[in-house]
């Protein structure tokens, strides 16, 4: 029997002996890790520069492409006459005539239905809510998205009226012998009446009311010295105008300009849209004349939504008889474009696309200038609504309403 010392030192003679690397070898190492780590980022980089090339190109291939055709989604048969005038409210078509208005989906189901007589329907929206009147008459209408609030007779004729967004309006009556100011709310109560006058004559021609009713801009036509000149005036129904003289908070005088609209675009915003110039005011309390838009010459067309101002002049050149210059809030032209469409109606989209039409025919450009659509319809065209998606609209036409998108 072997000795087992001898056994033990036969067995450890056989097994290898542990080694630790050497420093070079370890250095080796930790360069190959680094290698594979720098490669796999390097790849994960390509891959990333590929896919974001790659989305940005078709961005701006979607961007830049123009369309004359479209696939039809939805139609539902209409029944409208040439006499309804069709504009978006809260993202869905209302439709007033002489004889009443109809608040409708995208799928032309009524939301609600309000019928009345009147020679010169016309509207103002803020928010939720619009009012109906009979401009030169008496009756006016206070609606939400969800039908009547109230219905309002005034004892004089109405020559404009501007809502709020809780539903305050603002209704200027009279005419140029003496002009009455009141507002209601939207429960028809009079919450302010008193009449309206200028120094040696002048009258009111244009009001806004601001969003949350505290702020009233009043247009004030004096020409009483042979000359044209307008006031426009700020008065401050809040605790700041209680301090101030019949609560006027701010005034500017503008000689040989009429200004015959004006419009609160937000809170502390007003706009002014003169025969001469565009005028910018703001302020939260005391609002004050920061921009100025001259005409360069007489206006085809002015329209405007909440982020821009659109003026449409004649063109001397032959093949394309107009230009639009779209302006920002602060002034500054961010597009202009030449287009030969003689058309009936231009203005914003509620995706700030700028739609021209005329009774056949649609041309929309995008906020940047890019000519996007074109289509000649064979039915009489009413109006073109955007839709959810950047491809979507509404097309309401003679006898149908129509979901497309364009393709």
């Amino acid at each position: 029997m072997s000795n087992w010392k001898e056994v033990l030192m036969a067995t450890n003679t056989d097994r290898p002996e542990f080694q630790t690397v050497p420093a070079m070898d370890m250095e080796e190492y930790k360069g190959k890790i680094r290698a594979h780590r720098l490669k796999i980022l390097r790849r994960t980089l390509i891959v990333f520069f590929l896919l974001a090339g790659l989305l940005a190109g078709l961005w701006l291939f979607m961007a830049l492409r123009h369309y004359e055709d479209f696939d039809v989604t939805d139609s539902v048969e209409q029944s409208d006459t040439a006499a309804t005038t069709f504009t978006e409210f809260r993202g869905n078509i209302l439709k007033y005539s002489n004889d009443g208005a109809l608040y409708a989906d995208a799928d032309n189901n009524r939301i609600w239905n309000q019928t009345y007589e009147m020679a010169n329907p016309t509207i103002d929206t803020c928010g939720n809510y619009l009012v109906v009147y009979d401009k030169k008459g008496t009756d006016l209408y206070i609606m939400t998205t969800e039908g009547l609030s109230t219905k309002i007779e005034t004892t004089r004729k109405i020559q404009t009226a501007s809502i709020a967004g809780q539903g305050t309006v603002a209704v200027l009556m009279g005419d140029q012998s003496g002009s009455v100011l009141v507002l209601y709310d939207k429960n028809g109560n009079e919450l302010v009446n008193g009449a309206i006058y200028g120094e040696d004559g002048g009258y009111p021609v244009a009001i806004a009311l601001s969003d949350d009713a505290v702020k009233l801009a009043v247009a004030m036509l004096d020409i009483s010295d042979g000359n044209v000149k307008t006031i426009v005036a700020f008065y401050n129904f809040g605790s700041v105008g209680e301090n101030e003289i019949d609560r006027i908070v701010s005034a500017n005088s503008f000689s040989d300009m009429v200004i015959p609209e004006m419009d609160f675009v937000s809170k502390d915003r007003m706009v002014a849209y003169g025969d001469s110039e565009i005028l910018i005011f703001e302020g939260t309390q005391k609002p004050k004349l920061t921009q100025e838009i001259a005409l360069s010459d007489q206006a085809k067309s002015i329209f405007h939504n909440e982020k821009y101002i659109g003026i449409v002049y004649s063109n001397n050149d032959e093949q394309l008889t107009h230009h639009v210059i779209i302006y920002d809030m602060h002034g500054t032209a961010v597009m202009e474009k030449d287009f030969d469409m003689e058309y009936t109606q231009i203005g914003f989209l509620s995706n700030s696309e700028l739609c021209i039409t005329n009774e056949h025919s649609c041309d929309i450009y995008t906020a940047r200038g890019i000519y996007k659509f074109h289509y000649d319809f064979d039915e009489k065209l009413y109006k073109i609504a955007a839709g959810r998606m950047g491809l979507n609209y509404t097309v309401i036409l003679e006898g149908v309403t129509e979901k497309i998108r364009l393709k």
